[in-house]
C-alpha cells in the first residue's frame, strides 16, 4: 500500500507547490490575494456581504500557515490540553464602504493588534487596487467545554513571533 504524508506536517507545507496560493507574508502581517467569481456575487452583480466574511476566514488560516502554524498539529495539541475545544469569532466589527464585482481581485490584509490569554485579535482589510472596501476587526477566541480558555503555547509563540517579528519597511 503507498502511504500518503500527512498532508499538513511541517514538511510537507514547505515541499507544497502551490504554497503560493496562500499570499504572501508582509510588514505587520499578511496579503492573500482573491478573485471575485459569479458565485460571489449577488444578482446585482456585487459581491454579496457574507461572502467577505469567507474571504477573511481563508486570509487568517492561510497567515497561520506562513507563519508556520500547522493547524493538523495545533488542533492534536489543543485536545490535548483542552478537549472539547473550539476556536470561535467572539466578536466581528466590519464597515462595508466600497462594493466588489465580479472579476475584480481583492487583497485581504490581516494584522494581529493583540495575542491575550484566551483570544486574538485580528484588523482585516479587503481592498481592491490600493482601495479599502471592507475594514474589520475581529476577535477570535479558545474554548474547551463551553468556556474560554488559554490559547495553546504553539499558536500563542507563533503568534506572538509574527506581530513582534515581521518585517519592516
Amino acid at each position: 500500500m503507498n502511504e500518503r504524508p500527512d498532508p499538513l506536517s511541517p514538511e510537507t507545507l514547505k515541499a507544497d507547490p502551490f504554497l503560493r496560493l496562500a499570499g504572501k507574508l508582509v510588514p505587520g502581517g499578511h496579503v492573500l490575494p482573491v478573485r471575485v467569481y459569479y458565485e460571489d456575487t449577488d444578482f446585482s452583480g456585487i459581491v454579496y456581504h457574507a461572502n467577505y466574511l469567507k474571504f477573511m476566514e481563508r486570509a487568517r488560516s492561510d497567515h497561520l500557515r506562513l507563519i508556520g502554524v500547522v493547524q493538523g498539529e495545533l488542533f492534536g495539541e489543543a485536545l490535548a490540553e483542552a478537549p472539547g475545544f473550539a476556536f470561535v469569532v467572539r466578536s466581528m466589527d466590519l464597515q462595508f464602504l466600497r462594493p466588489a464585482r465580479i472579476d475584480d481581485v481583492l487583497e485581504v490584509h490581516t494584522s494581529p493588534i493583540e495575542v491575550a490569554g484566551a483570544s486574538i485579535t485580528l484588523a482585516q482589510r479587503v481592498m481592491r487596487a490600493g482601495e479599502v472596501l471592507v475594514e474589520g476587526k475581529v476577535k477570535v477566541a479558545f474554548v474547551a467545554q463551553g468556556r474560554a480558555r488559554r490559547i495553546p503555547d504553539a499558536l500563542r509563540k507563533a503568534m506572538k513571533a509574527a506581530q513582534d517579528e515581521a518585517p519592516q519597511g
